[in-house]
């Protein structure tokens, strides 16, 4: 009756794309292992800027941890972040200020103790309310978990703002500080 078609043939095969490489569960754990256990937020620096800066904890390209990505924001007076969006989740503890996100054009305020949440694939933009006082949050995110599933994908609409706020002085992230209560 001529040649199987491919829905109809017997021969095996494969749907999923192999994964090979050298991999060891007990060589992977003593390389984690041999990490830093804490990381010291002194020895970080502030990058990015003039509107929002990022001081990175842990990233993927550390291998400090296999599942997260924690970073610090901070939003000058006025300051807002690139509008982006990316397939994993993320969660913002505010620790002080006052801001609002806008999530697939959707307005929510927020304040010091709060968490806003992003949720997967959507557009979003972090912004500080105030004209007088920054805003920060601690950033945690199941990145890395995304990247070894290779279903990473990010999005910039809109890039990081290149110039101060108008109106308002340059501002230069609080780097080095002894008191983190910044609402006394």
């Amino acid at each position: 009756m001529g040649k199987d078609s491919h829905f109809t043939s017997k021969k095996p095969r494969v749907f999923v794309r192999g994964i090979e490489g050298h991999y060891n569960l007990k060589d992977e754990l003593a390389r984690l292992r041999a990490q830093p256990r804490v990381v010291k937020g002194a020895e970080m620096k502030f990058n990015d800027g003039p509107q929002a800066f990022s001081r990175h904890y842990v990233e993927p390209i550390d291998g400090v941890t296999q599942t997260l990505h924690i970073h610090l924001e901070e939003y000058a007076p006025g300051g807002k972040n690139q509008k982006h969006g990316h397939v994993n989740e993320a969660a913002f503890y505010i620790l002080d200020g006052d801001g609002y996100e806008i999530h697939d054009g959707i307005r929510y305020d927020w304040t010091a103790g709060d968490v806003a949440v992003v949720h997967n694939n959507c557009v979003h933009q972090h912004h500080n309310a105030s004209m007088t006082k920054p805003a920060r949050a601690l950033v945690m995110k199941t990145k890395p978990m995304f990247l070894f599933m290779n279903m990473l994908f990010q999005k910039q609409v809109e890039p990081r703002p290149t110039e101060p706020v108008p109106g308002t002085p340059p501002y230069k992230a609080r780097e080095g500080e002894d008191n983190y209560n910044h609402d006394e």
